[in-house]
């Protein structure tokens, strides 16, 4: 292991004990690394102020200046640039449109797409545009993922019927929403545009938060063809992937890599 290599494996073991700390041998035991080395890193991160050191339990804490760092990164970082190569991978596996959406209150935003070359059907998606949250892929996922006040606030409202399969009762969309949680993706079966069918996935960050969601569109012919699957999988291995990359943990990616 490379001299950075064991630096940064040193702060990410004393980071995920930040609750009570790490001890210097805690972190030899969790560590294949020569004390020595750990002792004067240990030291080093603590000269530069990165970590804090409590003399009564001897413990180490990562200290606010990694705070700012991150800070001043989300600060910068632009999550439609981020995502976009991805959205560019999804589309040339699957061939079908690829989308990324946003809450925006009680609507979603369309904030990226990449279009299927061969699609030959207009689709509702378009940058910049709002669309519903109870009868899109991408609106179940961000409901299902948001606190629930924001589904109040939309349910104080009817929920609109776009084609005949769209859920307009409140108790029907709750269930397909605890469903979608559950599950790790949404479908949206022609609930807003007949003959269209999408599966979207969340996009979680380092704090488990939810982000957006992406979203593939193909013919609704497919499902009775040869099932949605492979649809399916395709969403969930890109909205887990997205997710690693923006530091979503385990315990967000779960769902969705099931």
């Amino acid at each position: 292991m490379n001299p950075l290599s064991k630096v940064f494996t040193i702060i990410e073991t004393v980071v995920s004990k930040q609750n009570k700390g790490a001890t210097y041998s805690e972190i030899i035991k969790d560590l294949d690394l020569p004390k020595s080395s750990v002792h004067r890193i240990l030291k080093d991160l603590t000269n530069l102020d990165y970590f804090t050191y409590d003399p009564v339990t001897k413990r180490y804490f990562g200290s606010l200046r990694f705070s700012a760092l991150g800070a001043q990164v989300m600060t910068n970082f632009r999550l439609r640039d981020h995502i976009h190569p991805f959205l560019l991978e999804l589309q040339h596996d699957t061939q079908h449109t690829a989308n990324l959406g946003i809450l925006d209150g009680t609507q979603g935003v369309f904030v990226d797409k990449i279009e299927s070359r061969d699609f030959g059907i207009k689709l509702f998606s378009e940058i910049g545009k709002p669309f519903p949250l109870h009868c899109t892929s991408l609106g179940k996922i961000l409901l299902a993922y948001s606190p629930a006040s924001t589904l109040e606030i939309l349910l104080d409202q009817p929920l609109k019927a776009e084609t005949e399969k769209t859920i307009t009762n409140p108790e029907d969309l709750r269930k397909e929403l605890s469903r979608v949680a559950k599950q790790g993706y949404a479908i949206d079966d022609e609930e807003i545009t007949r003959g269209i069918m999408c599966v979207a996935g969340p996009v979680f960050d380092f704090d488990e938060h939810l982000l957006g969601a992406i979203s593939i569109a193909f013919p609704a012919y497919l499902k009775h063809d040869r099932t949605i699957e492979p649809e399916i999988a395709a969403i969930k291995k890109y909205a887990a992937a997205i997710s690693k990359s923006l530091g979503g943990s385990q315990t967000a990616l779960g769902s969705l890599t099931r």
